[in-house]
């Protein structure tokens, strides 16, 4: 889609083709198409058509909120979730921010959360078409340009700057620090100065590459970790996560007073010593965003846990301790890692819904429960692991929350 076409949609005229292509039961259809092309032009009907298709996709990641934006493919892939943005808005609003420079602003996601927390928000965004629906979903005036030209001249004293960079290569998709636009050596320099930045990244992002003095934010939502942010300024240098779960939960997994590198890929260290994991006990599979910030230690701390092998994200424990940073499984039976074993035990317990998990075992979940030929009426988990007595595979039962 071009500019033109993009101020057509955004115009009366273009308001009027999205009300007809909302009607259609399938705006991907020749039919649709077909029957948009009378009245306007295809390029314009493929616009139209194409923002109800984007739209209606866009539901399952941003909700009711889906309907009321302009959506690009590139812009809805990159888009963060309503309650991480949230979330981040309301983190900023806290530290006493009241005016934030959005640098590659995208599609407006992350701005429409800070205005709706009271902050005053401006964009800037360097592809015209997403310029035009950022400023159409937040109402707030968004400059055309590259982030590095525009920074300068538009920084207030003080200012705040949140920057999402663009995360796309010549292939699609990149999660190389060189592919970054803004480029990476601009983002690392707004962190060097003292106001306050929050950058907006992948989760892969490796520890070594996490700049000094700044706080480190892994998020998960749902149960997958969505982001990575960093934050400067005015909060303290640190690695955190949080996980959002009916609720945000966050956990410091190390902090300044650790006096540890925030570029080491360890965090405080797990006391492993020999244990005998029985029926009874109970293993913990921690969310992904405290692994990543290496909490393990502080998280087996909270819950009077152990791991089961040195490098293996499980935790056991003898008793169970609710948490919202790991969910909590009940070790029914524990049995010698064995693909022949373990066909025979779900063969005898007759189970035709088998869920497996498994950790530090070099075997693709899929593949085996298809050579273990689960039939049956009942359910069973289980998880294949080292521990410090060999590989096991544990029969567990989820605990409630």
């Amino acid at each position: 889609m071009d500019a033109t076409t993009a101020e057509w949609l955004l115009g009366p005229e273009g308001q009027q083709a999205l009300g007809v292509a909302s009607a259609e039961a399938d705006p991907g259809s020749v039919g649709a198409a077909e029957r948009l092309r009378r009245h306007w032009a295809p390029e314009q009907a493929a616009a139209a058509l194409g923002l109800v298709a984007l739209r209606r996709r866009g539901a399952a990641k941003l909700g009711a909120l889906a309907d009321e934006l302009y959506l690009t493919p590139v812009g809805l892939e990159q888009a963060t979730r309503p309650a991480v943005s949230q979330w981040r808005a309301s983190e900023l609003a806290a530290a006493g921010v009241t005016s934030v420079l959005d640098l590659g602003c995208g599609l407006g996601l992350d701005a429409l959360a800070m205005r709706r927390a009271g902050l005053t928000v401006r964009g800037v965004e360097i592809d015209e078409v997403t310029a035009l629906f950022a400023q159409a979903n937040t109402g707030m005036e968004v400059r055309v340009g590259s982030a590095e030209e525009l920074a300068p001249t538009l920084l207030g004293p003080g200012e705040a700057v949140f920057v999402d960079p663009a995360r796309r290569g010549d292939r699609g998709r990149s999660w190389r620090l060189e592919d970054l636009r803004p480029s990476w050596d601009f983002v690392t320099g707004l962190m060097a100065d003292d106001r306050p930045v929050v950058v907006k990244l992948g989760p892969g992002l490796a520890h070594r590459d996490l700049p000094s003095g700044v706080r480190a934010v892994w998020v998960d939502h749902g149960g997958e970790v969505v982001e990575l942010s960093l934050w400067s300024g005015l909060w303290a240098p640190g690695r955190i996560a949080v996980v959002m779960d009916q609720g945000v939960h966050t956990l410091e997994c190390l902090s300044s007073k650790d006096n540890v590198s925030l570029g080491s890929s360890v965090g405080p260290e797990l006391t492993l010593s020999s244990l005998t994991l029985s029926t009874g006990w109970f293993l913990y599979e921690p969310s992904g965003a405290v692994i990543r910030a290496g909490g393990l230690g502080v998280l087996a701390a909270q819950l009077e846990a152990r791991p089961l092998q040195e490098g293996i994200a499980y935790l056991a424990a003898a008793r169970a301790v609710a948490t919202p940073f790991a969910t909590a499984f009940e070790v029914q039976e524990v049995l010698p890692w064995s693909e022949k074993a373990l066909r025979g035990w779900v063969r005898e317990h007759r189970v035709g819904t088998l869920e497996i998990k498994k950790r530090g075992i070099d075997i693709d979940p899929a593949v085996l429960r298809k050579r273990l030929k689960p039939s049956g009426p009942n359910r069973a988990t289980v998880v294949l692991t080292p521990t410090a007595a060999g590989a096991k595979a544990l029969i567990v039962q989820r605990v409630a929350p």
